[in-house]
């Protein structure tokens, strides 16, 4: 194993047990992958968190062999499509987060009802239909939601977040939550008002910049003299 793959292994561990902590995830319902060499690594089944270690972190090929004498997540399916269909992200977080699931009982996409759903890569989040976990039909499901977007619902299930990094997956996945915390909040009073298509074009387009350290791309700025 070389460096690099044992740091890789350990972060996916610490951000496993870094969903609990942030009250996104309960147990070892959630699940994370992320590319590696020609194929991706991804948490193992039914191995609690503080349980884990980098040698149980299991190595998957695209064709699905894998590697190791423990079973990967059993959503391994649509850790491996996404990333296969997606070569611009690298990292997928699966949560059961309780707000976000509630969303998704409802069968409804999240809309543009703050503009931090632009993080997620357009004006909504989508919720995949209903499929049975593991299988390759929600992979399906899956993949469709996800066109032009980071993160969606799948119906009666949970969440998946993917981005760049681990850890944008993982604060891309608290984000969703936050998301659905508000809407579940508003819709007692009705449906409520979203922002424009072309309101959060420009969000979009701000987030393209957004957290860089160049005070040159940031608007208003200057160096002090």
């Amino acid at each position: 194993m070389t460096d690099q793959e044992l740091t890789l292994r350990t972060e996916l561990i610490e951000a496993c047990r870094a969903m609990n902590g942030l009250g996104i995830n309960k147990g070892t319902a959630g699940n994370i992958s992320v590319r590696h060499g020609d194929g991706f690594l991804i948490s193992p089944t039914g191995i609690p968190y503080d349980k884990l270690r980098p040698e149980h972190v299991v190595a998957m090929n695209w064709d699905a062999s894998f590697t190791g004498d423990v079973l990967p997540s059993s959503e391994w399916r649509f850790h491996r499509d996404i990333l296969q269909a997606r070569p611009e992200l690298n990292a997928v977080v699966h949560t059961h987060s309780t707000k976000a699931t509630s969303v998704s009982v409802l069968g409804r996409d999240i809309p543009a009802i703050h503009y931090s759903i632009a993080a997620a890569g357009g004006d909504s989040i989508r919720c995949a239909p209903y499929e049975l976990f593991g299988t390759q039909e929600l992979a399906h499901a899956v993949v469709k939601a996800l066109e032009g977007r980071r993160a969606c619902l799948m119906a009666h299930h949970g969440v998946i977040a993917a981005h760049v990094s681990i850890a944008r997956a993982l604060a891309l996945a608290v984000t969703v939550e936050e998301l659905a915390t508000q809407l579940l909040a508003l819709l007692p009073m009705g449906e409520p008002p979203v922002l424009s298509e072309a309101q959060i074009a420009v969000v979009l387009e701000k987030f393209k910049t957004y957290g860089q350290q160049t005070p040159t791309v940031q608007e208003g700025l200057r160096h002090a003299s």
